[in-house]
């Protein structure tokens, strides 16, 4: 059985390191085992005694210290087998804890590269693998090693029962294999087809609006209950399959057991072995085949476990390794971008060709041009969300991408096109939940953005809860609470992505004044939109038009390019 060959010959990854560094408290629970498994003995040797001496010498006192011997050599083991499963279980916990954060981050470098087979159902994965790795389904293999010792013992009692009882390990083993050779494929596309139709609920709920407004439910109902209809048909044929085999195994079991019965009764009266001898031959072939049947009652957890830890190995191999740079200081906002191209991984045409400006600290830079231009993409590479495939982004000379995250956005603010907000209270999101933010910083972020008084006037204020995606706030107000999350700390590089999408009137002076405090403050501020009149404020502009750069320089120059002389004036005017 190769159930545990994913243990050897992996890819370095903090997975196969925690699993190394498994070796310890598995050896420990297998001596464990040695000893619980040493102490089972007591039970054949008590049988055997009691037959053999107590019934024939009619001695009470014996039966009374023999009876109370096998009781504490079984509450010994009990209490062996009790320390063997806490310590699988704190294994299992030092594993999350060293793995989950690492899955975690391998889920968000997986959904920036586009990946979408990147979904939770990577953590569920971690929690099925450590579970059955620390539970009863692998504890069994613990066991395994002992079939030969029982199967040795009874040799020793006699060589025919020991033949029966090897052959029908043999039996059984060769039956589990069976079973999983013939299983596998179906649970295989079983787990697939669950696997869509969860990921297809999951995009369906995101968009339940639409799908609702525009009543789209019975078509994606059509495409749900055909991926669920695969899942509940291959998983019932599995189901099918594993039951057939565990009713055969039963049978050979119960049918072994008659014959070990027989033989031994035979035996006895050919005056082979001893009476005392029938019930311990029972014991000991019943506890050397047990193993067997435990592993095929287990297959589909375990098969499960292989699978999920497949999935583990795939997400955390794609996963970006974490960058150990030193840690720069306060950047002073130049940015200057080189000679940038860009494909997302699978599409094999640039969105962005040869890109390269640089502006210095405390300009503020506006993109516009038509959609599908490559804006969005390129402020993502600007933040370093994504590795350029040529060139570099360099913020006061080091490497966007390369930079430490978390140092990084200190120091640098980030409005995306869609603005989305975690559950959690609006004080939460500002601050970006880090909890070294004071209420002041959170204060004066949302002043900057002008979105202070709105929240004061929320039934809650700044502990007013947003809801999953901040659904009780509308787009506007989601757009300028990210806005104040973007000012936080002051930083020294800001990307907006369209942050005047979903604003009214009120709501674009609030971000005009915001965008003239960040310029006050020195920081260097990156606007994209479509609507011109965000740019007054702007120094430079850059015109994108199919990924490459159509015109660059000081804003009037541009500006005049591309508009009449009437809407210039309405740019700089504000209106």
């Amino acid at each position: 059985m190769k159930i545990f060959s994913f243990l050897s010959n992996q890819p370095d990854n903090v997975l196969t390191r925690t699993l190394s560094d498994g070796k310890h408290p598995f050896a420990i629970a297998a001596t464990f085992s040695f000893f619980s498994n040493l102490l089972y003995l007591a039970m054949p040797l008590y049988t055997y005694q009691v037959y053999g001496r107590v019934l024939v010498s009619q001695n009470i006192p014996t039966l009374i210290v023999l009876t109370v011997v096998t009781l504490f050599c079984f509450a010994v083991s009990s209490a062996i087998d009790d320390f063997r499963a806490r310590i699988l279980i704190n294994y299992g916990v030092m594993l999350d804890q060293r793995v989950s954060g690492k899955v975690f981050s391998a889920l968000f470098d997986a959904s920036v590269r586009g990946d979408t087979s990147a979904r939770a159902q990577a953590l569920r994965d971690l929690d099925q693998f450590r579970q059955t790795l620390t539970g009863a389904a692998a504890a069994v293999f613990f066991d395994v090693p002992w079939i030969p010792v029982f199967v040795g013992v009874l040799y020793i009692i006699s060589p025919l029962v020991g033949v029966l009882t090897t052959a029908a390990a043999f039996l059984l083993l060769g039956l589990a294999l069976l079973q999983e050779r013939t299983i596998r494929p179906v649970m295989r596309e079983a787990s697939d087809g669950q696997l869509r139709s969860y990921a297809f609920t999951d995009a369906a709920l995101r968009n339940g609006e639409v799908v609702r407004a525009m009543g789209m439910l019975p078509t994606l109902g059509a495409s749900w209950a055909a991926h669920r209809a695969v899942a509940i048909e291959r998983g019932a044929t599995a189901s099918e399959i594993s039951n057939t085999y565990t009713d055969i195994i039963k049978a050979v079991r119960q049918g072994i057991q008659v014959l070990i019965i027989a033989i031994g009764a035979y035996l006895i009266l050919k005056a082979k072995i001893h009476q005392g001898m029938l019930f311990a031959n029972m014991i000991l072939a019943s506890r050397a085949l047990q193993p067997i049947e435990k592993i095929v009652g287990s297959w589909d957890p375990l098969n499960n476990m292989v699978r999920a830890h497949g999935r583990l190995m795939l997400l955390l191999s794609k996963a970006e390794p974490s960058a150990s740079a030193t840690a720069l200081p306060r950047p002073n906002g130049r940015l200057t971008v080189e000679a940038l191209n860009f494909a997302p991984v699978g599409v094999p045409k640039l969105l962005l060709m040869n890109i390269n400006f640089a502006i210095e600290p405390g300009e503020a830079l506006g993109i516009i041009g038509p959609s599908g231009a490559g804006k969005s993409t390129l402020a993502r590479l600007l933040v370093g969300i994504w590795r350029p495939n040529n060139g570099v982004v360099r913020l006061d000379g080091a490497d966007v991408f390369s930079w430490d995250r978390a140092d990084f956005g200190r120091h640098v603010g980030y409005l995306p096109q869609d603005t989305e907000l975690f559950a959690g209270s609006i004080r939460d999101n500002i601050a970006r939940f880090r909890t070294d933010v004071s209420d002041e910083e959170v204060v004066t972020a949302a002043q900057l953005a002008g979105v202070h008084e709105l929240i004061l006037r929320l039934p809650k204020g700044y502990e007013t809860e947003v809801g999953d995606s901040g659904h009780t706030l509308s787009a506007g107000q989601r757009q300028r609470v990210g806005l104040a999350r973007t000012m936080l700390g002051s930083p020294a590089f800001i990307v907006l992505d369209e942050p005047n999408a979903s604003l009214d009137a009120e709501g674009e002076d609030a971000l005009l004044k915001a965008i003239d405090a960040m310029k006050s403050n020195g920081a260097t501020v990156v606007i994209i939109s479509h609507k011109p009149a965000i740019f007054r404020a702007a120094d430079k502009m850059l015109v994108l038009r199919e990924g490459r750069i159509e015109l660059f320089g000081p804003r009037d120059q541009v500006m005049n390019r591309l508009m009449k002389p009437t809407e210039v004036r309405a740019v700089e005017a504000g209106r």
